[in-house]
């Protein structure tokens, strides 16, 4: 940029206070300083969008080398699942020939596999890793209690007389 020594800073200063006069060169000063602060400003802002969009133009590169990557290792996966179906259904179209299988292994051969049942367990209900009567025992809170009823329930009883 501009390169400013201590020489013609002083130079500038002499000829503004002489042009502009004692009286207005501290306003005008400000000023000056003002509109170049923010021209700094708005120089670091223009840096910071330009490092901003080549940081997401990197990211935006990665990103598709990542997903060309993604999309090969599917593609080999898939590769290999068909064609590890497609012999294990082949061997299974085959089967051993009837010399070799017993009556018990045909019929396993032919029954499908069992479904599966869900065991129907009640999900909703919380189970606690401790027994009731353990903390029944150990005097351990099983249930909560509002402030209120806890005041009331500790509260002295007034003595009737």
């Amino acid at each position: 940029m501009i390169d400013f020594g201590f020489d013609k800073i002083a130079l500038i200063g002499a000829v503004a206070l002489i042009v502009i006069g004692p009286e207005k060169l501290p306003r005008v000063a400000r000023t000056v300083g003002h509109f170049i602060g923010k021209a700094q400003r708005y120089v670091a802002d223009v840096k910071a969008e330009v490092n901003r969009s080549i940081e997401l133009e990197e990211l935006q590169k990665m990103k598709s080398q990542f997903e060309g990557a993604a999309r090969d290792v599917e593609q080999s996966v898939n590769r290999e699942l068909s064609a590890t179906s497609g012999e294990l259904q082949r061997s299974w179209d085959d089967g051993l020939p009837p010399e070799q299988t017993t009556p018990a292994e045909s019929v396993a051969l032919a029954a499908p596999p069992p479904q599966y049942t869900h065991p129907k367990k009640n999900w909703r209900l919380k189970r606690g890793k401790m027994p009731a009567w353990y903390k029944q025992r150990q005097g351990i809170r099983t249930q909560t209690q509002s402030g209120a009823a806890r005041v009331a329930r500790f509260r002295p009883k007034a003595l009737d007389k």
